[in-house]
């Protein structure tokens, strides 16, 4: 269960990352689509494009893992906008990026799901072999509490 002041600070979160996003990481949602994940391979930050009910692309830059069946994962706050909107609408692009959403490589469409508690497994292996130790001890130490976290997972469309 979320706590009132988890709700508060996944809001903070999501405004002042509104506020860091580059401008550039629009053009994720633009342009020719590469048709697989190919182009993520390496990368440490990936721009993640959810469409709002308008219509309207949302992109938000995220760490991520990527497995050998080019499945991406993604841990975020359960009450992120990001999960809300893929829940109304599954349909997302991501692009290799820079850690403010810079896109440095092709997009490719996805689409996306929350994953069942009994599927977190194979995404939480996913990030660490991207991150290793270092995220651990990022998350450890900037984890708000009070915070629900849910994974999701985006396959080639």
């Amino acid at each position: 269960m979320v706590s009132d002041l988890g709700r508060r600070l996944v809001g903070l979160t999501d405004r002042f990352y509104d506020r860091v996003r580059d401008p550039a990481a629009q053009q994720a949602a633009h342009g020719e689509a590469a048709s697989d994940f190919s182009a993520l391979r390496g990368a440490k930050y990936c721009v993640l494009v959810s469409y709002k009910r308008s219509g309207e692309a949302v992109p938000t830059p995220v760490w991520f893992g990527l497995d050998a069946q080019e499945r991406l994962y993604v841990r975020t706050a359960a009450g992120a906008a990001k999960v809300r909107r893929i829940r109304a609408n599954p349909q997302v692009r991501v692009a290799p990026a820079n850690a403010r959403g810079r896109p440095t490589g092709p997009p490719a469409e996805g689409t996306a799901h929350v994953l069942q508690s009994e599927e977190e497994q194979r995404a939480e292996a996913a990030l660490r072999a991207n991150y290793g130790v270092g995220r651990t001890l990022y998350e450890g130490m900037s984890g708000p509490l009070g915070v629900d976290v849910v994974y999701l997972e985006v396959t080639p469309a």
